[in-house]
């Protein structure tokens, strides 16, 4: 087996626990919801008692047969290893009391603190090429299958949630909610060194071809050709060029490995994209 593979699937379970932890923690004490899946199971928990991991893993399943067929295999399994890790540590920190001591009476901090320690976790899995599944594949399902904007789907998701929390719990709930999220996002943001910001490629490669059909079919995003010239060599070159997201780096650079162990690329970020595949998403 993989060392490098199994070192990443340690990882992700180590984002999970911490991921769980906050959720059980900071979040459930409060009545505070989170995004996508998570969000649902908890307040379905909320209402029934149903502990929200077993929720969790329970809606994910259907969500992960389908994503089996759409998504590339080494994603779909980090990210199938990161709700199971997540949702059981869910249901095992729900019956133990060893970390109770992090729990506050003050509900804001419990979400500033609630939102901080679930962006590192969600921070780490996705750095590891992972996701919590959930609306992270149902987003890249859609994109596949309709062309939409994933950050479009995940905000939509997440709008939902608050929208019911504010409902079903009170408006000083979902703006509570609300604070979480952002929190979340701002850290993940961070772990992520710019999360959905845009960065702008440049790869020189002396398969340039294979590289460049790689991106297109596995990260599906353009890519464009430039003409080059080396000036120590004046031998003519295609430099392929690409914006994808911060959160799509991880994957990127695992492609053109792939494709060429020997490209030489340079990464910066980009202020702002306009334009298809790129749409702003008011988030």
């Amino acid at each position: 087996m993989n060392k490098k593979w199994v070192n990443n699937i340690m990882i992700i379970i180590s984002g999970s626990f911490l991921y769980a932890l906050s959720v059980n923690e900071f979040l459930i004490p409060h009545h505070l919801l989170n995004g996508g899946i998570s969000g649902i199971s908890i307040m379905i928990q909320y209402a029934t008692g149903i502990p929200a991991g077993a929720l969790m893993l329970a809606m994910n399943i259907p969500i992960f047969i389908i994503g089996v067929r759409e998504i590339d295999r080494e994603f779909i399994i980090q990210s199938f290893v990161g709700m199971v890790s997540s949702s059981l540590f869910m249901i095992l920190l729900k019956e133990v009391q060893t970390f109770d001591f992090l729990r506050v009476d003050d509900t804001m901090l419990a979400s500033i603190f609630g939102g901080v320690v679930i962006g590192i976790g969600s921070g780490i899995i996705f750095r590891r090429r992972g996701s919590l599944g959930g609306t992270d594949i149902i987003a890249v399902i859609v994109k596949k299958r309709r062309s939409i904007n994933i950050g479009t789907v995940t905000f939509l998701m997440n709008v939902a949630i608050i929208f019911l929390a504010s409902l079903l719990y009170g408006i000083k709930r979902g703006m509570f909610t609300l604070i979480s999220m952002y929190v979340s996002a701002w850290v993940l943001d961070r772990v992520q060194e710019g999360l959905d910001r845009k960065k702008s490629v440049f790869i020189i490669s002396e398969r340039e071809d294979e590289v460049a059909d790689a991106i297109l079919k596995k990260l599906h995003r353009g890519v464009t050709f430039l003409y080059g010239e080396g000036a120590y060599t004046n031998n003519k070159k295609k430099i392929i060029y690409c914006i994808i997201t911060t959160k799509q780096l991880a994957e990127l650079k695992h492609i053109v490995r792939g494709a060429d162990p020997r490209a030489f690329f340079t990464v910066s970020d980009t202020a702002e994209v306009l334009g298809r595949g790129f749409e702003k998403t008011g988030v």
